[in-house]
């Protein structure tokens, strides 16, 4: 059994990296999943749900096409997706994600950096704010390009630094002040703190966009959303 220091890695004041960073994350959404839903929604002012629906919008596939909802959380996504009539499936790394997940999708537990599925067999990937959260982007677009099969299409919705200053200060508030505070009185405060900073884990869009262009896929686009609040990077499989 772990210890509670273990089952609270990411209440610290720097950022872990590399395996460390991969125990901490699954051990932060295991502890936060049974809320998850309602601080998200009481955080975002429910702005979620209109991020949610671009991504899956973005995909341009055909009714009945397989979609892996990769780091799927309380499955959000996988719900959004059946309703415009692709077939999901959530993977997730956290148990107790999976355990929240009422979509009624297929669900596994695995990393997403290693799926266990065989090359080319899914139509789609969807993934919502997890980017930051994974110990190496190379290998993860690198594994996603390998199951999506030639033309196969993949939508990745993260948060984002906003590039108007007002916008962007205002956001650094709310969310590296307000959100923490939310999250003490609803979940945990460590991993509500821990979030905002996360963003730091992210390279700027053209890198990502370069990334996944050696990575095996064409047509990249980037969108910011509410004004830069989120970001959206969109492409297809070549």
């Amino acid at each position: 059994m772990k210890s509670t220091d273990q089952k609270r890695n990411w209440d610290r004041n720097d950022l872990p990296q590399g395996a460390e960073k991969v125990i901490a994350v699954q051990d932060m959404f295991d502890a936060i999943a049974p809320r998850y839903n309602f601080v998200n929604r009481l955080m975002t002012f429910g702005l979620d749900k209109k991020w949610r629906k671009r991504t899956v919008n973005s995909l341009h596939l055909s009714p009945g096409s397989r979609v892996l909802d990769l780091a799927s959380g309380t499955g959000d996504l996988c719900i959004d997706l059946g309703k415009v009539g692709y077939i999901p499936l959530s993977i997730d790394i956290s148990m107790g994600m999976l355990r929240a997940d009422q979509s009624g999708a297929p669900r596994s537990q695995a990393d997403i950096q290693r799926l266990p599925f065989p090359n080319a067999c899914v139509d789609g990937i969807i993934c919502g704010f997890a980017l930051r959260n994974l110990e190496s982007l190379k290998t993860f677009f690198t594994e996603i390009a390998r199951v999506t099969r030639f033309k196969g299409r993949i939508a990745l919705l993260d948060v984002s630094i906003p590039t108007n200053r007002f916008v962007r200060f205002g956001n650094s508030i709310y969310f590296g002040k307000v959100v923490p505070l939310i999250g003490g009185l609803f979940s945990d405060r460590a991993a509500y703190k821990y979030l905002p900073r996360s963003v730091a884990y992210l390279p700027k869009p053209e890198i990502i966009i370069e990334m996944l262009e050696q990575s095996g896929f064409a047509d990249v686009k980037h969108e910011q959303l509410s004004g830069g609040l989120t970001q959206l990077f969109s492409a297809t499989r070549n």
